[in-house]
């Protein structure tokens, strides 16, 4: 009798400790995360492609031209979204191995500014113009609608150079069949109100009139 309690009492024990071992091993599980889903912005993209006059050299954050570009936009109710994908010190050959870093954003419109630094640094046009060639070509092939942001030089370059410098923007507009804007900094370049000390870059009053100059030809596409 005795032995018959004693094995009833071990079988208890027995079922009793297969019982607690899954509720001890579920208390020791981490606790699942909440799922956090990021929203989409649904909006189609203007990418800003450039140098330092993109970038926003020398201003606070948030007051380089396509900042004040997507305000422009906002304030006319179009319903596009403005990328700033400017470097500055960029080449017209860093922006030739940039291209993919623009198709990123997925665009509808790319505003193709380069140029500045390879005239500021003297050299070859050829160079240049096969470069803003190519990006512009390679853009288009993929679909994308072109603006290309037209540039000049200080007098001191002299005419000899800084003619055919700024033919480049306007034969490749026409080559190509896209808008030009004729001059980013047009009313802004040379006035020292509207210009940083080193007369190259604009301050932010001068980069919300060049949103503006850039707004005037990219609107007609926006709608």
């Amino acid at each position: 009798m005795q032995r018959i309690i004693i094995s009833s009492v071990w079988v208890l024990a027995i079922t009793l400790a297969g019982c607690s071992a899954p509720k001890q091993e579920f208390q020791n599980e981490p606790k699942s995360q909440p799922v956090t889903v990021e929203k989409v912005d649904p909006r189609p993209v203007v990418v800003a492609f450039g140098d330092s006059l993109t970038a926003g050299f020398g201003v606070e954050p948030g007051l380089s031209y396509p900042d004040f570009l997507q305000k422009e936009i906002d304030q006319h109710r179009l319903n596009w979204r403005v990328v700033n994908a400017g470097v500055s010190g960029d080449t017209t050959t860093d922006g030739a191995n940039r291209i993919a870093e623009a198709l990123a954003a997925k665009p509808k419109i790319v505003i193709v500014e380069f140029g500045g630094n390879d005239g500021l640094r003297g050299l070859p046009l050829e160079t240049t113009r096969a470069n803003l060639d190519q990006i512009v070509a390679d853009l288009q092939k993929v679909g994308v609608q072109v603006v290309i942001a037209g540039m000049t030089l200080p007098p001191n370059y002299g005419p000899e150079y800084i003619h055919p410098f700024e033919q480049i923007y306007v034969e490749l507009a026409k080559k190509y069949k896209v808008p030009r804007i004729r001059f980013l900094l047009e009313g802004v370049g040379g006035n020292p109100a509207l210009m940083q000390r080193d007369g190259l870059h604009a301050t932010a009053e001068g980069n919300a009139i060049v949103a503006e100059n850039v707004f005037k030809t990219l609107a007609p596409l926006l709608r």
